[in-house]
């Protein structure tokens, strides 16, 4: 991670070096003018921040919980396969509901790729195609990609070294001449920093009795600077002790900074909501819902489409990515599709519209519907009442009661010649 850490690709490559991934003096890149006190950003402190912690769990949970499907093309027509136990419970954990392993791997893994830009896990175990059939996801914390002559050599686990065929990799925000992905923390530790600051600020100003700049002043007479000092040192023992302080009424205390710094506060942790959302490709309303400086209000009316937008812009390109990755663990020609109409499921109206004129165009069938809405199949009798209250349109005119064909004159009825003139 040359560029994290300040050097070249090609710095990397001539040294040999060391690639980390997780800890934190590799995670996160040194400042350099960090100071003591100041906070010092990792990925597990950084969930300390709201905004990283609903960013992370928001894309994490949406992806996780999509429903997977295994397809291959037979003469240009998408069929449907059995889903390998790979994709049912990858870390092959026991687990009290089915499809619970699937959704707790993709979760915990697509929050290290959105965290830390790299997913990793161990292959325990392969299938007769010797495909993974087991992945063992590793803490990032304890994960580092060695590198020797620019080629990836080994990855490192907790210590141990294993070869890149052992190893499931998984890669977000890639650049050129990088082995592993960019960290999304690392590049937000000065925004996420500075909230920490002002949080640190304010629980000293309203837990350990800290004040801001300050000036008493006597309004009754004029002391010397003996007397002013003697004050003073009255002043500062009560305020270290968290004591009152007791004067009379030819004193008068103004907190110079208080009213402002208050709102510094205030303002300081709102654009840090949105400024943090930003390195982690999260709309701020989605996360916040106080103000983040988002024109207009969501309504009913416009909240499919304002899904629909946050699918398309911030996580299309991540769901097609672990697509890619995911397919990779199934036999050619097979590949994984993650189904995203999960998405809009929110609005009731607009998709039972939406089913209503696929039916009505014939792309797809009462049953089909019913089971997109975990419905059973219509029984006979529901059938029967449907047709009663709804009778089905005849396609043909109704039969004449005498038996001849329609539009078939009865007999004798065949019109006669009129007078030429007549009518």
């Amino acid at each position: 991670m040359g560029v994290l850490f300040g050097r070249s690709p090609r710095q990397q490559r001539a040294s040999g070096g060391y690639w980390g991934m997780g800890s934190p003096q590799d995670l996160i890149p040194p400042r350099p003018f960090w100071r003591p006190g100041t906070p010092y950003i990792t990925a597990d402190s950084a969930l300390r921040h709201s905004a990283v912690w609903a960013a992370l769990n928001l894309r994490a949970g949406l992806i996780s919980t999509l429903p997977l499907d295994i397809y291959r093309r037979v003469n240009g027509v998408q069929i449907a396969c059995p889903v390998p136990e790979v994709l049912r419970n990858p870390a092959g954990n026991i687990v009290s509901q089915p499809g619970d392993g699937l959704i707790d791997w993709l979760f915990a893994s697509q929050f290290d790729l959105d965290r830390a830009g790299n997913a990793i896990g161990l292959i325990t175990a392969r299938d007769g195609l010797n495909l993974p059939a087991r992945i063992e996801l590793a803490p990032t914390a304890q994960t580092s990609v060695v590198v020797k002559a620019g080629e990836l050599w080994k990855y490192r686990i907790a210590g141990d070294l294993y070869d890149p065929s052992e190893i499931w990799h998984e890669r977000s925000h890639v650049v050129p001449g990088l082995h592993v992905g960019l960290s999304p923390v690392a590049y937000a530790a000065f925004a996420i920093g500075e909230y920490f600051s002002v949080q640190e600020f304010a629980q000293n100003w309203f837990a350990t009795g800290a004040v801001p700049k300050a000036r008493l002043k006597n309004t009754a007479k004029t002391i010397d600077a003996k007397q002013a000092g003697i004050v003073k040192e009255s002043w500062h023992a009560a305020i270290t002790a968290n004591e009152p302080f007791v004067h009379g009424s030819d004193w008068e205390y103004s907190m110079l900074q208080a009213e402002h710094a208050s709102t510094d506060w205030i303002d300081a942790k709102k654009f840090s909501i949105t400024d943090v959302a930003r390195f982690f490709g999260v709309p701020a309303d989605l996360i916040d819902s106080g103000e983040t400086g988002v024109t207009g209000k969501l309504t009913y009316q416009n909240i499919t489409q304002r899904n629909l937008q946050f699918l398309i812009m911030q996580m299309g390109p991540a769901i097609i990515r672990r697509e890619n990755a995911l397919t990779a663990l199934t036999p050619r020609p097979r590949y994984v599709k993650l189904n995203t109409g999960a998405f809009l499921r929110l609005d009731p109206l607009q998709r039972m519209q939406m089913i209503q004129a696929q039916i009505d165009a014939r792309t797809l069938a009462p049953s089909e519907a019913r089971e997109l809405e975990d419905r059973p199949p219509l029984t006979q009798a529901q059938i029967d009442e449907f047709d009663h209250f709804w009778p089905p349109k005849s396609a043909a005119p109704a039969p004449v009661s005498n038996g001849q064909a329609p539009g078939e004159l009865p007999a004798g009825s065949e019109p006669k010649a009129l007078p030429a003139g007549s009518g």
